[in-house]
């Protein structure tokens, strides 16, 4: 994948998540009859900007893309008309401040909302939850899963894809469930039900490889080694390999499967072997040298082919969940709140310790995560804008100064005492908000840096 191209998805994914939140902002500030002077999205210099409407709004795309901002009328910002002082958003009433602060985060949730009823009324692919060989030792091993089943309900709610078994998992092992009913079924039709321990989990084993770590694998087809394709430029081309080529041993020992000619050829960065194959009938031997690449830390080796891929196979593991107009719109709603209350308890358990802080991601992670998921396709696109409008949703709420949450909570201060806080102790606490969010960004970059450098 190009850096361009990550880029590009990473700057309009910002552009969509900011001029939603602020747009947000924008719309009930004029519903209150607030005069707005300025929506930029971006910071610094101006790139694009226009004066518009009734009230001269200047709108403007800046050259820094992290972020934007609503300026609005303010007396405590700049002298105002005597004609436009009804206007200013500092002489609104608390519920009318209060909603037009909350209004940006509340914009990402039904951003969210409409990018899942979108997904679900045209259609999320993905493969069945269908068991791989299962790891020895392992909340799924002592659950006495087998390979083959397909987990069909987890606690009694259904499951029709990996993702859906993943997501709700990781619910339950967030909270240490010491308990989790999964229902499976075999290929002959016979229906298990599986008690899963997820009580010793640790809070590093909450990552993107949670699935490995307590058992669980995707289910992989039989392929035999047969050569599908031959890259370009690549050591099989080299070493005239073409497709439809049955590899029948490497180096005198026979392989029977397609992994195991993998794990043969990646042990062997660099090293001559020797390939027995059977093309058009006829055996013959090819020597071949795999190329090196780094996958991470470790040195592996490569020769760039492909096997042949039984279709009709692949097709049954993949499925394609859909539902009508209504019926999505009420799944986009319980999806929507399903992961606004599993951040927040992430976040509440990272703050108790028992998440890892490595889950947080900076700005480099989810640049990636956007080109990736851009590049998988339009639905894999609008599931990460939706999740990370969520995300996006419930920073904004948290009751740090600076953030709109940190504002709603003065708002709520200012209902119980009857009176706004001084402008001293709101300039301590903006003080105390930036220092906040500055350590997290800090951290979050660390995070970033850390995961590139270890692979």
């Amino acid at each position: 994948m190009s850096i361009l191209f990550t880029i590009l998805a990473f700057i309009v994914a910002l552009g969509v998540l900011i001029t939603f939140h602020e747009f947000g902002h924008y719309l009930v500030a004029r519903w209150c009859g607030v005069k707005v002077l300025r929506f930029s999205i971006g910071f610094g210099q101006p790139l694009f900007k226009k004066n518009l409407g009734k009230d001269q709004t200047e709108w403007v795309v800046a050259a820094l893309p992290l972020g934007g901002y609503v300026k609005m009328l303010d007396e405590r910002e700049e002298e105002v008309p005597p004609e436009d002082l009804a206007r200013a958003f500092n002489r609104q009433s608390v519920s009318k401040r209060f909603a037009i602060v909350a209004a940006g985060p509340l914009a990402n949730f039904l951003l969210a909302i409409l990018l899942y009823w979108l997904l679900f009324i045209s259609g999320v692919s993905g493969i069945k939850p269908m068991l791989g060989p299962i790891k020895p030792s392992t909340p799924a091993a002592m659950a006495a899963f087998q390979e083959g089943e397909t987990i069909v309900k987890i606690e009694n709610e259904p499951v029709a894809t990996w993702q859906d078994a993943r997501w709700v998992l990781l619910s339950h092992a967030v909270d240490r469930n010491p308990e989790v009913m999964v229902e499976t079924i075999t290929e002959r039709g016979e229906i298990f039900w599986r008690k899963m321990n997820l009580s010793h989990m640790h809070a590093d084993d909450l990552d993107a490889h949670f699935l490995e770590k307590i058992g669980l694998a995707v289910y992989q087809p039989f392929m035999s080694p047969v050569v599908g394709k031959v890259m370009a430029s690549s050591a099989g081309e080299r070493a005239g390999l073409m497709a439809g080529d049955e590899i029948l041993s490497i180096d005198h020992k026979e392989v029977e499967r397609w992994e195991e000619l993998v794990t043969i050829i990646r042990a062997h960065p660099g090293q001559p072997l020797i390939l027995e194959i059977l093309r058009d009938g006829k055996i013959m031997e090819i020597p071949i040298t795999p190329d090196s690449a780094n996958e991470g830390n470790t040195e592996i080796g490569r020769i760039g082919i492909a096997p042949k891929i039984d279709h009709e196979v692949l097709n049954k593991l993949h499925v394609n969940v859909s539902y009508p107009p209504g019926v999505a719109l009420l799944k986009a709603f319980d999806k929507t709140w399903e992961m606004t209350i599993f951040t927040l308890r992430m976040l509440g358990k990272m703050v108790m310790g028992e998440v890892s802080l490595k889950n947080v991601s900076g700005p480099i992670t989810i640049a990636d995560y956007a080109g990736q998921s851009a590049q998988m396709g339009i639905i894999a696109y609008l599931g990460f804008l939706a999740l990370i409008s969520i995300s996006l949703g419930v920073l904004n709420l948290l009751p740090i100064p600076v953030l709109d949450g940190g504002h709603l909570m003065y708002y709520v201060i200012e209902i119980i005492k009857g009176s706004p806080l001084s402008e001293k102790t709101m300039a301590i606490g903006q003080q105390i908000g930036i220092a906040m969010l500055f350590t997290l960004m800090v951290f979050a970059i660390y995070n970033d840096i850390y995961r590139l450098i270890s692979g």
